[in-house]
């Protein structure tokens, strides 16, 4: 016999209706729902201005109200910057964009990135404070390309929409890595009439020259490869007879490219065929080359270099000091002398140190160096190519922004010379746009500040933290102070200041005629 229960709920008319308006009422209210979840949009949105890219999980685009993309290392002074951009007045200020791969994971980059960020806060903030109100002021945002510089396009973007009103967009800065993605970003920056100040990149190719101009209102502040390559010759004569070119084979990165260009002018005479490796598409990655580099060195011991000149990205050269640190031949004494992607390794956990100093040196050109300009006992300071004073005015800015005064953004370190090379490199942008800010405007015209570099020389140079910035008619800095930096067991070594031209400029500091 059924239970009466359950057929006085289930079973009678009027539950019957119930029940069936119920489910109804439910599956109306899934469909609704699962209809609104796929016609509406998904919020990929970070911050304003900022998103996530279809298929990506990283925050890309332009910020300059605090937004960190993520990376909790930035986010003082992401902090700062905001304060800081918050003091200005509508329409009284140029908008500088510091256009980097923030969100990169590699962490030896996101070093180099903290340092550059803070480097170019520190120039904001002596332009807005110390400059004896000075106009117009400059508010400093951030622009993400992502990881590898794989989302350029739409920060680009962004920033090609900010040339007008509120924003003010003149000068974009940081541009650090030779890339293919970034040659791209500057060639589509430069097209807009946006005017670009390079911080670390150094390619040959990635510049404009006599009778080329790809990239019109770009400007540089560091020297390119083949200068790098003079002042590594000026510096050491090393004898071609006993030296060997090891080099990346994969072609398409414009670095190492034409850095084992540059290299192997210097070595033309020297009787060994260089010795390659194969480094991943991503140069960051580790992938074999560790074990490419064990059969180099081994290789290494049986002739009778004693100097090697290595082109390739920190990474490989950190396997490669690794595998000469293991060498079979350890009573065989070796120079490596490479380019600025040395700078990289001086935080690096995974180099042996110990390898360091055990017939092993390990020299490289850098952008710039903490020690370079200041006095020690026993070492003269060059008269010209830069001074002690510049240098001094700007371990004063950095001292008020690492206190309560500007942030703080905290200690900046200084040794891989990242801070000091953005915080320059930020000096020529804000130069650029208030010397193209015509008399009674407020602001320049967009195409005149990539217009101002060929009177960037001379006694108008820039006064740089790591020397003087003397441009030529193209953008490009002339016999710039190339600090020889040795890695160590502790930290990078200053050596001595090097120059392209074999010696410091002239007071002038005029670039020669070009063709």
């Amino acid at each position: 016999m059924p239970h009466p229960l359950r057929y006085r709920v289930f079973y009678t008319t009027r539950q019957k209706i119930v029940t069936s308006a119920l489910v109804l009422a439910l599956l109306a209210a899934g469909t609704v729902y699962a209809v609104g979840r796929l016609t509406t949009p998904e919020d990929r949105s970070c911050a304003p201005g900022v998103a996530r890219p279809a298929g990506s999980a990283e925050c890309v685009g332009v910020s300059g109200d605090g937004h960190d993309f993520g990376v909790p290392a930035l986010r003082d002074v992401a902090r700062a910057i905001d304060e800081e951009n918050d003091r200005l007045e509508p329409g009284q200020y140029a908008t500088v964009a510091l256009l980097l791969p923030l969100t990169s994971t590699s962490p030896s980059m996101r070093t180099k990135i903290l340092h550059e960020v803070q480097g170019a806060f520190a120039q904001q903030y002596e332009a807005n404070n110390r400059s004896n109100n000075q106009v117009p002021r400059i508010r400093l945002v951030l622009a993400n390309t992502g990881d590898g510089n794989a989302h350029w396009r739409p920060t680009v973007d962004a920033l090609k929409g900010m040339t007008g009103a509120p924003h003010h967009l003149r000068a974009v800065s940081g541009i650090a890595t030779s890339s293919a993605p970034v040659r791209q970003a500057v060639t589509e920056l430069t097209g807009a009439g946006v005017a670009v100040v390079g911080t670390t990149i150094t390619a040959d190719d990635l510049t404009n020259g006599p009778g080329r101009k790809p990239f019109p209102g770009l400007a540089r502040v560091s020297p390119t490869n083949s200068d790098e390559a003079d002042a590594l010759a000026h510096f050491g004569r090393v004898d071609a007879a006993k030296a060997i070119l090891v080099h990346d084979a994969r072609d398409g990165d414009h670095y190492t490219d034409t850095l084992k260009g540059a290299f192997s002018k210097l070595l033309a005479k020297s009787p060994y065929q260089p010795q390659l490796f194969t480094s991943p598409k991503n140069p960051n990655d580790e992938g074999t080359t560790a074990n490419t580099f064990q059969q180099i060195a081994h290789l290494l011991c049986t002739t009778r270099a004693d100097t090697v000149y290595f082109a390739g990205r920190h990474t490989q050269l950190r396997q490669f000091i690794n595998a000469l640190g293991a060498r079979g031949c350890t009573h065989r004494a070796f120079t490596v002398l490479t380019g600025d992607e040395g700078s990289y390794l001086g935080a690096d956990p995974e180099l042996d140190r110990d390898a360091l100093g055990a017939g092993l040196t390990v020299r490289y050109a850098a952008l710039a160096h903490p020690d370079a300009w200041q006095p020690s006992p026993g070492r003269k300071l060059p008269a010209t190519g830069g001074s002690a004073q510049a240098y001094e005015r700007f371990r004063a800015v950095l001292a008020a922004v690492s206190g309560p005064e500007a942030g703080p953004v905290g200690a900046i370190e200084l040794s891989d010379g990242q801070a000091i090379v953005a915080y320059d490199a930020m000096a020529v942008a804000v130069l650029a746009i208030r010397r193209a800010t015509v008399r009674g405007e407020r602001l320049p015209a967009l195409e005149d500040v990539g217009l101002q570099w060929p009177q960037m020389t001379g006694d108008l140079r820039v006064r740089g933290a790591g020397g003087w910035i003397c441009l030529d008619n193209h953008g490009n800095p002339y016999n710039k102070a190339v600090p020889v930096v040795e890695l160590t067991r502790d930290k990078p070594r200053f050596v001595q200041i090097a120059w392209p031209e074999g010696k410091p400029p002239t007071g002038e500091c005029m670039p020669p005629r070009t063709p």
